[in-house]
């Protein structure tokens, strides 16, 4: 028995919410008020995501899962169709790229008129759809289906990057921060979640969610800020776990002086190599037999100076008894695994639940200034929990909403009566049931097989102008959407605010009055 769709936009101030019958979208205005912006009904839809607090929104429906749908929910105008060689199971934007994640290929669009630049054919089979991308077009997807590789792609520069070997099992969520600096990753077993520098690709820290269990993380998510990361699974405990920056600028450090140090060593060869050239060959065979002279004499000359090296780190190493005891006892009483489990950091917070077993988007965002953990469950409800930055510890429940039925204004739940009730009746019977999965699985039938990258961009269908300048027109012809006109509606949705009355977009004017 599935429950409905749920996700956050990127900033994580609006909701989606998807049914068998259609989707909402939900503005988060403040901690005890949820506001219904959109609603699209008679439409089984399997897949929404939304840009920001734009109007442009994509879709996916049980019908044609292989097409992208573009709509413009404000003006409820359809932008263009985008007609894929098989099943979409992931659509990630910014406010450049739109990339779509297929089985065994990923395609990236520039979202301001869609044309296709560049399709990553023949990846390693995808079939939960893993991919990420940050605000400064990093693009980061599994690439092994044994061991948890990953591969870096510059949507941006269309360059691919580096490649991190993260767990050593497959890959079950990873999430770039919104700064794209740092990238976490969580594998299969869902014991140890990893977060590593996206320019060097070097291991920063390691959490551990648990050790009596493994357990398949479902989200994880990087704070707006940076500083924190969470992380759900199928249990009933959300963890946060404290990102350490003093961690984070050693591993820049490191990758800068690794860079300049290749840089460095690659003139090396090159003024080698040019010298090389210009001398005759008699030249040669002298410098080449002086060069191994030297090399004999640095050898020598630098032997003293490592062991003076060495003997003064061990040293400083065995400065103290407390030091020696405690590298005497990790390294001969206690193994490599354990010693290794001792090193990872635990959470900084948790938040519990009312009930395991269910999916959940996280996000931890400040709402009116504070930072609050917000989780939309699959039930239907979502969660607001109070966060102390601080001390961290145990979150405490403060708002629940439910967003499940058509309603005029969003339902403020008492929380005892909503902690009571849960377990039984949270869950709805149909809203993704066994007959969407058939549905989804005839679909899946129906879609041609075609070559990986041919994909097809198609425009909407016409919809009659009801509006008072179309009825006096009367019967026009219907024209073909041409790559202007997508452009501009596409640029409409995109650079659209989200509210025209808001004060911090258009401040009151106050003008004083005259004498």
């Amino acid at each position: 028995m599935a429950g409905y769709l749920v996700n956050f936009n990127q900033d994580f101030t609006s909701i989606s919410i998807v049914s068998h019958v259609g989707f909402r979208l939900y503005s988060i205005s403040s901690s005890d008020k949820i506001d219904e912006i959109f609603s699209k009904d008679n439409e089984n839809i399997r897949l929404v995501e939304r840009l920001f607090n734009s109007s442009l929104v994509v879709l996916v429906t049980v019908q044609k899962p292989n097409c992208l749908k573009m709509l413009h929910f404000k003006k409820k105008q359809n932008i263009c169709n985008c007609v894929y060689p098989s099943e979409i199971l992931c659509v990630r934007m910014n406010r450049h790229r739109l990339v779509v994640c297929l089985a065994e290929s990923i395609h990236i669009h520039d979202i301001r008129d869609m044309k296709i630049l560049h399709s990553i054919d023949n990846i390693a089979p995808n079939e939960l759809g893993l991919c990420t991308l940050s605000l400064h077009s990093h693009l980061a997807f599994p690439i092994c289906t044994t061991t948890g590789e990953l591969r870096i792609f510059n949507a941006n520069k269309l360059r691919p990057g580096l490649t991190i070997r993260a767990h050593d099992t497959a890959l079950s969520a990873l999430n770039f921060s919104s700064s794209g600096t740092l990238l976490a990753t969580a594998s299969e077993r869902g014991t140890v979640i990893r977060v590593f520098c996206v320019k060097n690709g070097q291991r920063i820290q390691e959490f551990r969610r648990g050790v009596k269990r493994c357990v398949r993380i479902a989200s994880l998510v990087f704070s707006v800020n940076g500083d924190y990361l969470c992380a759900s699974s199928n249990t009933e405990t959300v963890h946060i776990f404290k990102i350490d920056g003093k961690a984070v600028e050693i591993a820049e450090q490191k990758g800068i002086i690794r860079v300049t140090k290749s840089n460095e060593s690659d003139s090396k060869k090159g003024q080698k190599l040019a010298e090389e050239k210009t001398l005759p060959a008699t030249s040669k065979t002298d410098n080449a037999t002086a060069a191994t002279a030297n090399t004999t004499v640095n050898t020598n000359t630098n032997e003293p100076k490592t062991e003076e090296a060495s003997s003064a780190h061990m040293a400083a190493e065995v400065c103290g008894w407390s030091g020696y005891l405690s590298k005497a006892v990790t390294s001969y009483f206690i193994p490599s695994q354990v010693s290794d489990v001792l090193a990872q950091d635990r959470a900084f917070a948790t938040a519990v639940l009312a009930q395991p077993g269910l999916k959940h988007a996280l996000g931890l965002a400040r709402v009116q200034k504070e930072l609050k953990l917000l989780i939309v469950c699959e039930d239907g409800f979502l969660y607001i929990f109070d966060f102390n930055i601080e001390r961290g510890g145990q979150c405490k429940l403060q708002h629940v909403h439910d967003l499940r039925n058509v309603l005029e204004g969003v339902v403020e739940l008492n929380i005892n009566e909503c902690i009571e009730k849960l377990p039984t009746s949270s869950i709805p019977t149909s809203p993704v049931g066994e007959s969407t999965k058939c549905t989804i699985k005839q679909a899946q039938k129906d879609v041609p097989k075609t070559c990986a990258s041919s994909v097809i961009i198609e425009n909407p269908d016409p919809a009659p102008d009801n509006s008072y300048a179309g009825i006096l027109k009367g019967d026009q012809t219907e024209s073909t959407l041409t790559d202007s006109a997508k452009f501009r509606k596409l640029c409409d949705a995109i650079d659209t605010p989200n509210k025209l009355y808001d004060e911090r977009q258009f401040p009151p004017v106050v003008i004083a009055a005259k004498d």
